[in-house]
């Protein structure tokens, strides 16, 4: 089963017939087709299968988690992917990455959400970790989403990266968080992520090494 959904999530993706003097990728998600321009100097500007794995299972559970006119925010949204399906799919989003990175992510949101959702998202920086306050106050941004495809790597932010779900995070906000389990510090990431927030796998792609997880402020986990 898990091969079968993993050849059907693979099969959302496509590549230009011709080359073209830019890199981009195709991706059939949420009735569209979705051209997603990349870059190879940065992690932040390729598309990787933890995306392809959220953006399959937000159109394949769009009844169980109705994005309409929800507010959601993807931290690490990179090259927009995500952003894109959950507009696509009703959403009020909000996409965001380090600064250098919103010119190609601006550029692929706009392509592909302009005059075809029923909000327009935006795109905002967002370094982990900095500026939380100011930037996104808790007295008056409410996101009844926070998603994250592929976040968690190896790099030194992890502690900034868990200070931002933690911001984010009102008591009834829902984490979706897809994530490639690589190396150990990412399984002690899990261990920390869980003292904060009640953890649940919804979807396991073992051939992937992807884990596609629920989560919720501690205590509040919903039925």
């Amino acid at each position: 089963e898990d091969e079968q959904i993993v050849a059907e999530i693979m099969r959302r993706r496509f590549f230009p017939a011709l080359i073209t003097h830019k890199a981009w990728e195709g991706f059939h998600f949420a009735g569209h087709e979705i051209r997603i321009t990349e870059a190879t100097d940065c992690y932040g500007a390729v598309v990787w299968p933890s995306a392809l794995v959220l953006c399959y299972f937000l159109e394949t559970n769009s009844k169980q988690y109705n994005l309409a006119d929800k507010n959601v925010i993807e931290i690490g949204a990179g090259t927009g992917l995500v952003s894109i399906v959950a507009s696509l799919l009703g959403a009020l989003v909000t996409a965001t990455d380090l600064p250098e990175l919103l010119g190609n992510l601006q550029h692929n949101v706009l392509q592909n959400t302009k005059l075809k959702c029923k909000h327009q998202p935006c795109v905002k920086e967002l370094s982990w970790g900095i500026d939380l306050e100011k930037n996104f106050p808790k007295s008056s941004c409410h996101f009844d989403y926070i998603m994250a495809a592929d976040v968690v790597y190896h790099h030194p932010f992890l502690d900034e990266l868990l200070l931002t779900f933690d911001h984010l995070c009102k008591n009834d906000t829902v984490i979706l968080w897809a994530m490639k389990f690589r190396f150990d510090k990412e399984n002690q990431f899990v261990g920390r992520f869980q003292t904060l927030f009640d953890l649940e796998v919804i979807s396991d792609f073992p051939s992937l090494n992807i884990t596609l997880y629920k989560a919720m402020r501690k205590g509040r986990m919903k039925v």
